[in-house]
């Protein structure tokens, strides 16, 4: 995916995720919890952190999402308080609770990826999860469409911060380490896997205009194919966004990530190359909302 490193993807110079077709966390609006947990084999592996001044946003965003994707590459080779519904106090960290709360998901659409997120605790927690759908999508991995993700999760400023290092990132050469073209496609017969999968999230903090949300997600990230030396794996990660309140709705001014926590892998075993090709045709993301 630009997973773990790449969702986040650290690593390199540039900054983000990406994904396939399912269009950023699904095409149908779906009221979706948010589940507990879950120990996932696939294919196991592993994704990194970042924060800083206005100066730092750039570097942030561009570490921080390839970390992931070239950790991959080269190992081939109780609830939070009930928002006050508007402009918000201050809400101290703690889990979310996945039970659905009676709120209509999100019916807006920018581009592929969810919009019309509440100004409340709520509709942080349901931005930062799906923005992480988003920047961990194989969209990432093609110029055109890594900027519109880009200027759409975030504000003008770190957008136009982020786009030239990410472009620098997402060389020839680094997408050559994955397996993909110049292009940020996959050899005929191959299926290119980059996917955020949020587990749970958490807000830690809110007031006014702006907030921090957590997203503890599972990655993944491959190439499946009869000739792929680097399978589909899992990684886990927590992702941090720090959102403003910008023209109704939460944009990303910074964002970070952080390893874990991640459980013991099952003993499921490892489906076929074939198998999770089909698998990715198949099953569509999710609009995450609550």
């Amino acid at each position: 995916m630009s997973f773990g490193d790449e969702h986040g993807y650290g690593g390199d110079p540039g900054r983000t995720s990406g994904r396939t077709d399912d269009g950023f966390g699904g095409t149908g609006q779906t009221r979706t919890r948010l589940p507990d947990g879950r120990s996932g084999d696939m294919y196991g592996g592993p994704r990194r952190p970042a924060r800083g001044s206005r100066s730092l946003i750039t570097v942030v965003g561009v570490v921080v999402l390839l970390i992931a994707a070239i950790a991959f590459a080269n190992r081939g080779g109780g609830g939070g308080a009930a928002s006050d519904g508007g402009k918000g106090g201050t809400a101290g960290p703690g889990a979310d609770p996945t039970a659905a709360t009676g709120v209509e998901p999100v019916t807006g659409k920018n581009g592929e990826i969810p919009s019309g997120f509440a100004r409340n605790e709520q509709g942080a927690a349901s931005a930062a999860a799906n923005y992480a759908v988003a920047l961990g999508s194989d969209g990432m991995f093609r110029q055109d469409s890594r900027h519109g993700i880009v200027d759409t999760v975030y504000t003008p400023e770190a957008a136009d911060k982020l786009k030239g290092p990410q472009d620098a990132a997402y060389s020839p050469a680094f997408l050559r380490k994955l397996g993909l073209d110049a292009d940020g496609n996959p050899p005929e017969g191959s299926t290119f896997v980059t996917r955020t999968v949020p587990v749970g999230t958490k807000v830690e903090s809110l007031s006014g205009d702006t907030a921090k949300a957590s997203v503890w997600y599972m990655g993944l990230i491959g190439m499946s194919g009869p000739d792929s030396t680097n399978p589909v794996r899992t990684t886990w990660k927590t992702w941090t966004f720090d959102l403003r309140w910008l023209s109704n709705e939460w944009k990303v001014t910074a964002d970070s990530q952080k390893d874990g926590p991640a459980p013991v892998p099952g003993d499921v075993a490892a489906s076929t190359a074939d198998e999770i090709s089909k698998a990715v045709e198949q099953f569509g993301g999710f609009t995450y909302a609550r």
